[in-house]
């Protein structure tokens, strides 16, 4: 009899053991199980963010004027101007090979000479949907100076203008306008053609900033500014 009290004891304990074996589990589990919870939740998988649709890419002829044995203007400090201005289109081009909207292209790559003819047919060819020709200007009075856009067909006008704005503030030259005149790199054109003259090659001070490089750079991206402009407003 003793031993069967004994043996009650013995399980009654137990039980209590297990039932606060039990509660301690439970207490541990609801203590952890929200950062456990947390740290398992897979977090919401964002859209794939779509790059903006190109709705069309622009082709633009880049042409350095003069070359090989047409050296172009020759500046104070005896340069001339077929080095300024293929110096000055190959910053343009890449600049524009950076932006997707653009397709650029060089009428040359290096100091050849390229007829007019050429230039214009190598636009056509292409299908270009402009021309920007770059030069560098002269006169016979060293203190002449500032920046000039040319055009000659009257869908040019706008294009024209857009550029020389940004040409102007970026060169930092005297404003000498927007002007119509029959070069020939212009008359031949069908497609939106201009042509710059930046800047003065014998004007000392304007030589002295067009030939340096970050002078060039900051033209570079004005022009760029502009045909991008032009080429955004025509699609809204």
């Amino acid at each position: 009899m003793k031993n069967r009290k004994h043996r009650q004891g013995r399980q009654a304990i137990m039980v209590v053991i297990v039932v606060a074996l039990i509660g301690m589990i439970w207490s541990i589990y609801e203590q952890f199980s929200p950062s456990v919870s947390a740290e398992l939740t897979v977090p919401p998988i964002k859209e794939t963010e779509m790059p903006q649709q190109i709705s069309q890419r622009y082709k633009i002829v880049i042409d350095a004027g003069h070359g090989g044995k047409d050296p172009g203007a020759e500046g104070v400090s005896g340069n001339h101007e077929r080095a300024y201005t293929l110096a000055l289109s190959k910053k343009v081009f890449d600049l524009l090979q950076q932006e997707p909207m653009f397709e650029a292209y060089m009428t040359r790559t290096d100091d050849t000479f390229v007829d007019l003819e050429d230039r214009n047919k190598f636009a056509h060819d292409l299908d270009a949907d402009a021309l920007v020709s770059i030069h560098g200007n002269t006169y016979t009075d060293p203190d002449v100076s500032g920046t000039e856009t040319y055009y000659y067909g009257d869908d040019s006008i706008p294009f024209a203008h857009e550029v020389h704005e940004h040409l102007v503030e970026a060169a930092g030259f005297r404003d000498r306008g927007v002007r119509k005149e029959g070069w020939k790199i212009l008359t031949d054109s069908n497609i939106p053609a201009i042509l710059l003259e930046v800047g003065f090659l014998t004007n000392p001070s304007d030589e002295t900033n067009m030939l340096s490089e970050s002078h060039q750079d900051r033209t570079a991206q004005g022009i760029v500014n502009g045909i991008q402009d032009y080429f955004t407003d025509r699609e809204d």
